[in-house]
C-alpha cells in the first residue's frame, strides 16, 4: 500500500511529494494533466513558448527565498526585470512592487518539471471516486484504475475537491464556500518583433488586466510571444464563450492598447482557466481531516502567487509527516 497518494502535480503537490519522498515515505502523484505545473504550465505552439498561466514569481518570505534562491543556483530560475508600465489609474489597494521577480529558465514549469523528475507520478490519471475505510483510502481512476493508501492529499481547486469528496463529508461545506473565479489567457505569436517600449503591463481598464511579451525564436528567426489575461469578472461573463471567440475579442483589446498587437498574428488562441484564484482564501494553509488522515492544500488556501502554493505543500507535508 501508498503510504501518500497525492492528487494533483501542481506547486502544492508535487512541493509536498517531494518533501515528504525525501524523508523516506512512499508516495505517488496522480495528475489528470499530461505533465506538471498546473498554472505554471508551458505551451509550445508553433515555434512559440507561453507562459498562459502564471508569467513570473514573487517572494516575500525569508523561507521562500532561500529555495528560490536554492532554485536560481541550479539554473531552475532566472532574475526578470522587465521593463514595465500601467494602463489606467493605479488601484489604490496596489500591493508594493516586489524587490525581484523569477521566472523559471526554459519556462514556469521549469522547477515542476525537476520536482516531478525525481517521483512517481502517473499522467493522464484522473481521479474519480474516493472511498476511505479502516484500511486507508481507494482512489479509482476514470479508466478504472485503483490505487490505495494510507493517506491522501488533494490539491485539486476547492470545487473539485469538494465534488471528489461528497456532500456529507467534514470538509464539503468549507470547500464549496470558497469563490474560484475564472480568467481567459490570450495568446498571440508574432513572426516578427512588435514595436512597444515596455515589455510587461498592468491593465485596469478594460477586460484585461496583464499584459506581456516574451521573446521566441521560430523557424530561425525571431519573434514574439505575448500574453494577456482577463480579468476575473470579465472571465466569468465570457466563461461559456468559444475559445475562438474569446480570442478575437481579447487581441481587440490588446490592440487598442497597442496598437503594433493589432496586425495579424501567427498564431491567436485563448484558454480558459476555470478556477484561477479564490475571491477570498478559507485561512490557514492547509485544510486536514485527522480522522482520515486527509488533506487538502493548494495556492488557493494560502494566497493566490506560487509562494502561496509553496507555503500550502510545505505545511501539507509537515503535517502528513507526523501519520
Amino acid at each position: 500500500m501508498i503510504e501518500v497518494l497525492v492528487v494533483g502535480a501542481g506547486w502544492s503537490g508535487l512541493v509536498a511529494a517531494a518533501r515528504l519522498a525525501a524523508r523516506g515515505r512512499s508516495v505517488v502523484v496522480v495528475e489528470k494533466s499530461r505533465g506538471a505545473g498546473g498554472r505554471c504550465a508551458t505551451r509550445r505552439e508553433q515555434g512559440f513558448v507561453f507562459d498562459h498561466g502564471a508569467q513570473y514569481l514573487t517572494v516575500r518570505s525569508e523561507a521562500f527565498e532561500r529555495q528560490v534562491q536554492a532554485w536560481a543556483h541550479s539554473g531552475l530560475l532566472e532574475a526578470w526585470q522587465p521593463r514595465l508600465t500601467v494602463f489606467g489609474q493605479q488601484p489604490a489597494g496596489a500591493s508594493e512592487t516586489p524587490r525581484r521577480r523569477w521566472v523559471g529558465v526554459g519556462g514556469m514549469n521549469a522547477v515542476p518539471h525537476q520536482l516531478a523528475r525525481g517521483l512517481d507520478c502517473r499522467w493522464q490519471w484522473r481521479a474519480q471516486t474516493l472511498t476511505f475505510d479502516r484500511d486507508g483510502w481507494e482512489v479509482r481512476s476514470s479508466q478504472g484504475e485503483t490505487l490505495r493508501a494510507q493517506s491522501l492529499l488533494l490539491t485539486a481547486p476547492a470545487p473539485q475537491c469538494a465534488d471528489l469528496l461528497g456532500a456529507e463529508h467534514p470538509l464539503s461545506a468549507t470547500l464549496r464556500s470558497v469563490d474560484m473565479l475564472p480568467c481567459w489567457a490570450l495568446m498571440l505569436g508574432f513572426e516578427q518583433s512588435v514595436d512597444c517600449d515596455f515589455d510587461a503591463a498592468f491593465v485596469n481598464r478594460g477586460p484585461l488586466t496583464w499584459l506581456a511579451r516574451r521573446p521566441a525564436a521560430i523557424d530561425g528567426g525571431r519573434g514574439e510571444a505575448w500574453i494577456a489575461h482577463a480579468a476575473p469578472d470579465w472571465s466569468l461573463a465570457h466563461q461559456g464563450q468559444t475559445a475562438s471567440g474569446v480570442a478575437a475579442a481579447l487581441h481587440s483589446a490588446a490592440a487598442q492598447l497597442v496598437p503594433a498587437l493589432g496586425r495579424q498574428p501567427r498564431l491567436c488562441s485563448a484558454h480558459l482557466w476555470r478556477h484561477a484564484r479564490a475571491r477570498q482564501a478559507p485561512g490557514g494553509t492547509i485544510l486536514r481531516d485527522d480522522a482520515t488522515s486527509l488533506v487538502v492544500a493548494g495556492d488557493w488556501c494560502a494566497g493566490e502567487r506560487v509562494e502561496g502554493a509553496w507555503i500550502s505543500g510545505v505545511a501539507a507535508a509537515r503535517h502528513l509527516g507526523k501519520y
